[in-house]
């Protein structure tokens, strides 16, 4: 038996643009997704702070250093910049594995979604 568990949390970034005429995904800062133990083409879940939306997306790297995080596609109608979320992954494991694992937990600035 597999169960899903946290593999991945970035805590409270600020969206910085919401780009409704991309195919689709969620482009983040390669240095956040790096942190997160992420990987581009990742499913990830996005909680928006701000409207209490959730939605599935994937994961495109932006440029490092940069601080973006842009919803792009049809979950660009989900949030707006400036506002707030939460990126989820999860990870299927057997319950052995997952009372061992340690998910990676990040806390960017919430101003500037740099790492402290």
């Amino acid at each position: 038996m597999l169960i899903e568990v946290l593999k991945s949390k970035i805590h409270r970034v600020v969206v910085t643009d919401a780009d409704l005429n991309y195919i689709g995904s969620i482009t983040l800062d390669k240095n956040l997704i790096e942190a997160a133990n992420l990987i581009a083409g990742e499913k990830v879940q996005v909680v928006n702070v701000n409207n209490g939306e959730r939605l599935e997306t994937y994961v495109i790297e932006g440029a490092a250093g940069s601080g973006e995080v842009t919803l792009n596609g049809p979950a660009a109608r989900k949030v707006q910049k400036g506002d707030v979320i939460i990126i989820i992954s999860y990870a299927h494991m057997v319950p052995e594995d997952a009372k061992q694992f340690q998910p990676k937990l990040i806390f960017p600035n919430e101003l500037t979604n740099q790492l402290h």
